[in-house]
């Protein structure tokens, strides 16, 4: 994005990047609506200072990093937002009311246990499960390679499981 782009290019950079920042920030958020707002700050801020993109990096990254700014600036406003045990249980179907009960217990259970993890284990955990984003993606978000993507995934399933373990 230059400032000299028109509003056709701005329109296309959006149709293009929207669905990745959205994704992004909806793993962080686990919120269809805030991650909808945010996104749409995020192109906001984005085009507001669009002459410090400089191209050294990849548009999503740059977007994203943005995104991430973003949230920040949200969650200081609101910081109740951050407590995982705000999960809408609407979010999980259950088979029955007895199994639902156990199940949503393991879920707090895993989520709080997920949530302790250290960054980056506990974001490359969230965009890779409730993100959806591919190793490459999640790379890109992090300024790193797909690679590192791979190994800090897995490392941080391997704290998961420990934890978990320990915890039993």
């Amino acid at each position: 994005m230059q400032r000299s782009e028109s509003d056709a290019d701005i329109q296309r950079n959006y149709q293009e990047y929207a669905r990745t920042v959205y994704k992004y920030l909806l793993s962080l958020t686990r919120d269809e609506q805030i991650a909808e707002e945010l996104t749409q700050e995020t192109f906001f801020q984005a085009i507001q200072t669009c002459e410090k993109y400089d191209g050294s990096c990849a548009m999503p990254t740059w977007l994203c990093a943005i995104a991430k700014n973003v949230l920040r600036t949200y969650r200081r406003k609101h910081p109740q937002q951050e407590n995982i045990d705000d999960i809408r249980e609407e979010t999980f179907a259950t088979p029955s009311a007895e199994s639902g009960a156990e199940a949503s217990d393991e879920r707090v259970r895993l989520f709080r246990q997920l949530h302790e993890l250290p960054d980056p284990y506990r974001e490359v955990l969230y965009l890779r499960i409730y993100g959806g984003l591919s190793f490459r993606e999640i790379g890109e978000v992090h300024s790193k390679t797909e690679n590192w993507a791979r190994v800090t995934f897995y490392r941080g399933k391997e704290k998961l499981k420990s934890v978990i373990s320990d915890n039993l």
